[in-house]
């Protein structure tokens, strides 16, 4: 993370905007993994309001090496203060233009959210990531009791 010198005016805007923030509000299904998902458009739409009154705007920056994109952050105060929030780099499925762009938006929205501390994600309590390994303690379980039943 990069930064002005002076951060007190900047730090006082965001402490009071996360205070008004919402997480964004997952209204767009993937049509590929069935999984919903907070457009870019929503996630603007919805902290663009509470940044303006505290002061406060955001810009990102794109760049990519062929293989790669890279979205910068950067979080500017009516003060001249900023804060950016330095690449989140991921690699497009396809590097065509559609996969790219496709990339590009993706990592927009998470850099977004992640320089602001919303969310569009489902907390479950690390339930999803729990499940292969509930699986296999039942595949397990199950390999035991049919050697206990042939024994």
């Amino acid at each position: 993370m990069n930064k002005s010198e002076s951060v007190k005016q900047i730090f006082a805007a965001l402490v009071k905007a996360q205070e008004e923030l919402k997480n964004s509000f997952k209204s767009a299904t993937n049509p590929h993994y069935k999984s919903k998902y907070a457009p870019l458009d929503e996630i603007i739409n919805g902290i663009k309001p509470v940044l303006s009154k505290h002061g406060l705007a955001i810009t990102q920056d794109v760049s990519g090496d062929g293989d790669r994109v890279t979205v910068s952050t950067l979080i500017m105060h009516e003060s001249g203060e900023w804060i950016e929030q330095t690449g989140l780099t991921i690699k497009p499925a396809k590097t065509d233009a559609q996969g790219t762009c496709g990339a590009v938006t993706y990592a927009r929205r998470y850099a977004l959210q992640a320089a602001l501390n919303i969310s569009s994600d489902d907390d479950d309590d690390g339930n999803e990531a729990s499940k292969p390994a509930e699986k296999v303690k039942g595949i397990v379980n199950n390999a035991i009791e049919a050697i206990d039943k042939t024994d």
